[in-house]
């Protein structure tokens, strides 16, 4: 599982989605792990692929588009580096799991 697990609603704040997740894998294995298991609980639960995945669990980042949701697999830096939390502070949090 992953740690820090947010999930931001910005449907009020942009176009771009409704939803986004954003979580940190403390590892390349615990990345990959993840992307994995969100693409198969999506796939099995909503019958949905991702439209397009960028970034690799090498690179500290992934992320996987589903239209109105995107997820964001961070490694620590890469998180920290982004601080999407705070360009989207605007967003209202739905849930975080710390």
């Amino acid at each position: 599982m992953g740690s820090d697990i947010l999930l931001l609603d910005i449907s009020e704040v942009t176009l771009l989605a409704d939803y986004f997740v954003i979580a940190t894998g403390e590892s390349t294995r615990q990345l990959d792990a993840l992307a994995n298991e969100v693409r198969v609980q999506v796939k099995a639960k909503a019958g949905q692929l991702p439209h397009a995945t960028e970034g690799k669990p090498d690179s500290g980042w992934v992320l996987m588009d589903y239209g109105a949701l995107v997820v964001h697999l961070f490694s620590p830096e890469q998180r920290a580096y982004y601080q999407l939390e705070e360009l989207w502070s605007r967003a209202r949090t739905v849930v975080r799991i710390a």
